[in-house]
């Protein structure tokens, strides 16, 4: 994106008056944050929303538009700092969702890079955050050695897999030992443990995708990995078996093999692929918290299961969102694309498949788009498609399939927290990731959907995401309150859904509302999270609710300050919310009516075309997903591999 003097004026004035610094702490030009808003928008291959932003900046210091904004006739860059943050609220309070979303995408973009830039030294330390690890000497060489195409290629194997994450990993390990010959493409890039350095700007820029980041409407932030290895490069290592309930509920639907032997000897063997154990789980500082108000409230509360091991459950660890240092953390690339990788598979990085090519009802493989703009097409017997529950229905949609059900029926396991302060030290951005949950609201409606309970390490930039912010002063007394904060994180299984399409461009678009339901579930879970910090000793406890409403315990009335949380609501730009599970948009299921694949992963349309990722899930796990992705895409593989056979 390049911007004339006048737009990139208008985004400097925008980010200091969201980050205007207070003298000891910079403001958001002095630490760089116009030129690193540019790079994020730039890694949005939608050229459409990036002409949005351009235009929205040519006019935003204008007359007219402060006129039209409610402002008076006067440009944005004239008013005092008080004035410009009134300006900027008359949109986040707006009744108008359309207006509400936009300050949340100003404030995210400010925000975000304002905590994250790697010239952010003086800000943390008026926070007491030590800044990024920086790489590790001792970490040893890359284990793999994948491919990039610089030409225009063309390639012959028995199965292309598209993505090399949970689902496209396992089915890499799988269709390989099967004596396949397998190509892997892979979008991202491949990094190891000695290219990460524990930063926050490196870790998001390398490693998640760049776009969608949150739904159409604006009601749910979007987070999902996009390397070799995808999202268990990056994930907190939480290895949850998929209930049983949710086994049964996933039979009932059309996929009987869930309530099975066969996926339970799934479920086993990816478990003991990834090593998951419960012997990596000292607690804490941040779970500690939720584990003594857990204990107070005479609630559930157990020991996490994680894919890990020797995990150093203190610095690292609360920095393993973006790649773990010292190679603990059991994601794809240390054990499924390591093994397919050993029995000759190919791995491509740099390789973004734009369709899958179906010839006379048969897919005959795909074509790629490199990063350096070359073609590469890829000739194989069968594809496999495990992109990620967005980019999956939006290739398939690209290769011309027309069940209306893909793209359908999309999960996003809404999540929030409760930030909580304490008199001590917390350090929340170290420690084991997740290392205890509760289940105590699992079942709020007698049908297994409710809410889970955890925690998480959180840098700056995790927490500054959900966040308000009701003016630069508040904000940054808040952020700078962070070593000494807490908090519970609830997560919905939500029974609604959403819907991924694709735009003129190809690229996805998500879709997705919180149902009356999910709402009163997601209420409830927030109700819990304040109860648990409550009855853990803590001082001041903050909602996620944009209105910024907090209360003091030793003082004020819980229910006054839930039922006033509440009231705000909980629709677009009312309370922050997020999605690190996504789930569902290409589910499977007994018939081409309600499901867009067979019970063996196969769309109805296409015979030869396999999907085995998250995409598949018939209702949302309610559960971090990881395992089940991988057991639907072990399963998915080895039906594959008995047909190619």
């Amino acid at each position: 994106m390049k911007l004339n003097q006048k737009q990139l004026d208008a985004l400097t004035t925008i980010s200091n008056t969201f980050a205007a610094g207070d003298g000891q702490a910079p403001n958001a030009e002095s630490v760089g944050v116009p030129d690193l808003i540019t790079k994020l928008v730039d890694r949005n291959p939608r050229a459409g929303e990036r002409k949005q932003l351009e235009s929205l900046l040519k006019i935003w210091d204008s007359k007219a538009f402060g006129l039209l904004s409610g402002a008076g006739f006067k440009k944005f860059s004239s008013l005092s700092q008080a004035d410009r943050e009134r300006f900027l609220l008359t949109y986040a309070d707006s009744r108008v969702p359309q207006k509400r979303a936009l300050f949340q995408a100003l404030k995210m973009a400010s925000t975000l890079a304002y905590y994250v830039s790697p010239d952010a030294a003086a800000l943390w330390e008026t926070m007491g955050y030590p800044g990024p690890l920086g790489t590790l000497p001792s970490a040893p060489a890359k284990p793999l050695s994948p491919l990039r195409v610089s030409t225009d290629t063309t390639l012959d194997c028995d199965v292309v897999i598209v993505g090399s994450g949970a689902g496209g990993g396992t089915a890499a390990g799988v269709l390989s030992e099967a004596g396949l010959d397998v190509v892997v493409l892979e979008a991202g890039d491949y990094y190891d443990d000695a290219d990460f350095d524990g930063g926050e700007w490196s870790g998001f820029t390398r490693l998640y995708a760049g776009a969608p980041t949150v739904t159409a409407e604006g009601q749910v932030g979007l987070l999902a990995g996009s390397c070799l290895g995808g999202g268990t490069v990056v994930n907190y290592t939480t290895s949850f078996r998929t209930p049983d309930d949710v086994r049964a509920e996933w039979a009932s639907l059309g996929a009987k093999q869930f309530a099975g032997d066969e996926y339970t000897a799934a479920l086993d063997a990816v478990c003991a692929r990834l090593g998951v154990n419960q012997n990596n789980g000292r607690i804490s500082s941040t779970d500690e918290y939720m584990e003594k108000g857990l204990r107070e409230l005479g609630w559930h509360i157990d020991e996490m299961p994680r894919n890990v091991k020797a995990c150093d459950l203190d610095e690292e660890c609360g920095r393993c969102g973006y790649g773990c240092r010292i190679g603990s953390k059991q994601s794809t690339a240390k054990t499924w694309l390591s093994d397919a990788a050993d029995r000759g598979a190919r791995l491509i990085v740099g390789a973004n498949v734009r369709e899958v090519v179906v010839k006379n009802g048969k897919a005959t493989g795909v074509r790629a788009t490199t990063s350096n703009g070359s073609t590469l097409n890829v000739n194989s017997r069968a594809v496999v498609v495990a992109a990620g529950a967005i980019q999956t229905p939006a290739l398939l949609k690209r290769s011309g399939l027309r069940n209306p059900n893909v793209g359908k029926y999309l999960r996003l396991h809404p999540v929030s927290l409760v930030g909580a302060e304490f008199d001590e030290d917390v350090r929340p951005w170290t420690g084991g990731m997740q290392t205890r949950y509760s289940t105590q609201h699992r079942d709020l409606d007698g049908k297994g959907y409710g809410v889970i309970y955890e925690t998480g390490p959180a840098n700056p930039g995790v927490a500054v995401s959900l966040t308000p912010w009701r003016g630069s002063e508040s904000h940054l007394d808040r952020m700078q309150k962070l070593r000494t904060m807490s908090a519970v994180a609830w997560i919905v299984r939500d029974e609604g859904v959403g819907r991924v399409k694709i735009g003129r461009d190809g690229e996805p678009i998500v879709k997705y509302r919180l149902t009356g339901p999910d709402t009163a579930h997601f209420a409830r879970g927030f109700a819990g999270a304040v109860e648990i910090m409550e009855a853990a000793g803590a001082k001041r406890i903050h909602a996620p609710h944009q209105s910024g409403l907090s209360y003091a315990p030793a003082t004020d009335n819980r229910d006054d300050f839930i039922a006033a949380c509440n009231a705000g609501g909980y629709g677009p730009g009312r309370c922050l919310m997020a999605s690190f599970h996504i789930m569902g948009s290409a589910r499977m299921g007994g018939n081409s009516a309600d499901s867009a694949v067979n019970p063996d992963g196969v769309t109805w349309e296409v015979p030869n075309l396999v999907v085995a990722d998250g995409s598949c899930f018939p209702t949302a796990s309610g559960v971090n997903p990881m395992i089940s992705i991988e057991s639907i895409a072990y399963m998915n593989a080895k039906r594959l591999a008995a047909s190619l056979a």
